[in-house]
């Protein structure tokens, strides 16, 4: 049994779309993020970071994993899914993976920050934000042109992309002149997993209250 300690942002839902799709029990423990219980000393022996998400598998002498791209190559490894076990396959994948980690997730959330959360609006912060996101998207879009996934066949870099570029239109970001990743959007949107994933925790906050919470995220 795993329990997935989340809330509900791109980063959370990789894994719960991750678990959803290779099959693993578990079980869900949604953090307050607004009232800081991310920071609650409990939680910090989890994750010294005091960030969602994180895992513990309760299978493997409770053994905790914290940081998404770290819990996907875990669970990847764990059950022999969604990471190929050819070398060059697997390269490509985690190379991926980290493109999301160090450079879309990075981008996007710092333009999600500038453009809704910051009492302050800057307009070249956020263009700053927003043209590298495009950039990144940009790189996907040229990846896909002739494949329907990053990588062969659909793997743990797909998840993890696909959960930040969704959010494209949080970050203000157009993608109506990249075909190939639209459709791509569209492809992993129709698998059952990803659906099923998607909804665990459930987004139950309005517009309004979720920049509200998101700003007193940045005061802490």
């Amino acid at each position: 049994m795993i329990t997935l300690y989340t809330a509900p942002t791109p980063n959370g839902y990789k894994i719960s779309i991750m678990l959803e799709e290779i099959g693993l029990p578990y079980e869900v423990r949604v953090l307050d993020l607004a009232n800081g219980e991310q920071k609650e000393d409990w939680f910090l022996t989890i994750n010294p970071n005091g960030r969602i998400p994180a895992i513990v598998d309760h299978d493997n002498d409770d053994f905790a994993v914290f940081e998404s791209g770290a819990i996907m190559l875990y669970l990847a490894e764990k059950t022999g899914q969604l990471l190929p076990a050819e070398e060059k396959a697997r390269s490509r994948v985690i190379q991926w993976l980290m493109f999301q980690m160090a450079g879309v997730g990075p981008m996007q959330g710092q333009a999600h920050v500038f453009l809704r959360y910051f009492p302050e609006k800057i307009p070249p912060v956020i263009a700053r934000y927003q043209n590298e996101t495009k950039r990144l998207y940009t790189v996907l879009d040229r990846r896909l042109a002739d494949r329907a996934y990053l990588v062969d066949d659909y793997s743990i870099a797909d998840i993890a992309n696909w959960c930040w570029v969704r959010a494209h239109e949080w970050a203000g970001v157009d993608i109506s002149d990249l075909p190939n990743l639209t459709a791509w959007l569209e492809r992993i949107a129709a698998r059952p997993a990803v659906q099923r994933g998607i909804q665990i925790p459930p987004r139950n906050l309005s517009e309004e209250e979720a920049v509200k919470a998101a700003r007193t995220l940045l005061q802490r």
